[in-house]
C-alpha cells in the first residue's frame, strides 16, 4: 500500500480559509476584524483575498501585523480581468502573491493574469466555477492553475451555487491533474464563515512552508469530518476517518464504489473499476451529510 503524502509528510495539520473579503474591497469587516474572526475561531492561518480591482485601488492587503505566535497570514488577492465565455468579469485565486503584484494592464486576459501570479510564486486556484457558470473551456484556458474550488461557502448559502465538483471531474477526465479545494469566501454580510477550509500538513505555521505544502497538495479540504489516511494498494483503498456516514471513490464519469453505513472509521474500497478512467478520489461524508475532499491520484488505466 502507498500512502498518501497528504497524511504521511512531516509535520502536522494546520486549518485555515484562503478565500475571503475585508472592507478594502466588498467584505463587510476591517481586515484586522477578519483576522481576528478567524483567529478566534481557532483557525491556524488566513489568505485575505480582496478583489484586485482598480475601484478598490488593487489591493493586497497587508495582514503581516495580525500575525500571532499561533496565527498566521499568507498574502493573496482575486484577480480580475475581462472575459469569459459567457461575458462574465475573471475571477481568478492567487494566495501568496508579492506584495508590489503590478495591477492589472487594460489589456491582460484572465488566461495572461493568471499566468503571471504563476510566474510571481502564487498558488492559483479556478474559484467558485458553478456560481457564474464558467465553462470548461475557460477552465482548460488556465493550465497552470493549481486547483478547482470544490466548495465555495458564501456561494451555495447567497444562490446555492457552491459546488465545484463537476468542473474538477471534467479537468481531470481529460487527464490534467488537478486538486480541491474547499473555501468560505467570507465577505461577513450574512453568516458565511466557517463553511469549508483546507487542512494543510507542514512542518510550520508559517506562510512559506504553508505555501508550498498548499503548491505541493498536502491538504485535503473539509466542512467538518477529517481524513487520518489513505492507502493506496493495486486494487484497494483503505481510508481511515472520523467517524463517516460514507466513504467514496470516485473515477472518471460515473465510476465510483462506496461504502455506506453509519461511523465507519476504516473503510477499505476496491478501486479495479476505476482504473480505466486515469484518476481516483476519495470523499468521506458525515451524519449531517458535511464533506470532506482528499486531492484525486493519477491511476494507471
Amino acid at each position: 500500500m502507498v500512502h498518501d503524502p497528504a497524511f504521511t509528510s512531516p509535520g502536522r495539520f494546520w486549518k485555515g480559509n484562503i478565500h475571503t473579503h475585508s472592507t478594502l474591497s466588498d467584505g463587510m469587516l476591517a481586515p484586522e476584524a477578519v483576522c481576528a474572526t478567524y483567529r478566534d475561531a481557532g483557525y491556524d492561518f488566513l489568505a485575505l483575498t480582496d478583489h484586485f480591482l482598480p475601484k478598490y485601488g488593487f489591493p493586497i492587503v497587508d495582514t503581516r501585523p495580525y500575525r500571532t505566535s499561533r496565527f498566521t497570514t499568507i498574502l493573496g488577492a482575486e484577480l480580475h480581468a475581462p472575459a469569459t465565455a459567457l461575458g462574465e468579469q475573471w475571477h481568478i485565486l492567487a494566495v501568496g502573491l508579492p506584495a508590489d503584484f503590478a495591477p492589472t494592464a487594460a489589456e491582460e486576459s484572465g488566461p495572461a493574469l493568471a499566468a503571471r501570479a504563476l510566474a510571481a510564486g502564487a498558488f492559483v486556484a479556478i474559484p467558485h466555477p458553478a456560481w457564474y457558470a464558467l465553462t470548461i473551456e475557460d477552465a482548460r484556458s488556465i493550465p497552470g492553475a493549481h486547483a478547482v474550488e470544490v466548495y465555495n461557502h458564501t456561494s451555495q448559502l447567497r444562490t446555492e451555487r457552491g459546488d465545484g465538483v463537476y468542473m474538477a471531474d471534467l479537468l481531470l477526465a481529460e487527464g490534467r491533474h488537478i486538486n480541491l479545494i474547499a473555501v468560505d469566501d467570507a465577505h461577513f454580510a450574512c453568516p458565511d464563515a466557517f463553511g469549508g477550509w483546507l487542512m494543510v500538513k507542514a512542518e510550520a505555521n508559517e506562510p512559506e512552508p504553508l505555501l508550498e505544502a498548499i503548491k505541493s497538495g498536502r491538504f485535503y479540504s473539509t466542512q467538518g469530518p477529517l481524513i487520518h489516511d489513505i492507502a493506496w494498494g493495486t486494487d484497494e483503498v483503505e481510508v481511515t476517518c472520523s467517524p463517516a456516514a460514507s466513504v467514496m471513490a470516485l473515477g472518471r464519469g460515473s465510476l465510483a464504489v462506496q461504502s455506506v453505513q453509519a461511523n465507519q472509521t476504516r473503510v477499505r474500497l476496491p478501486i479495479g473499476k476505476l482504473l480505466p478512467g486515469g484518476f481516483a478520489r476519495i470523499v468521506v461524508a458525515d451524519a449531517q451529510g458535511r464533506r470532506a475532499w482528499a486531492n484525486p491520484v493519477l491511476i494507471a488505466r
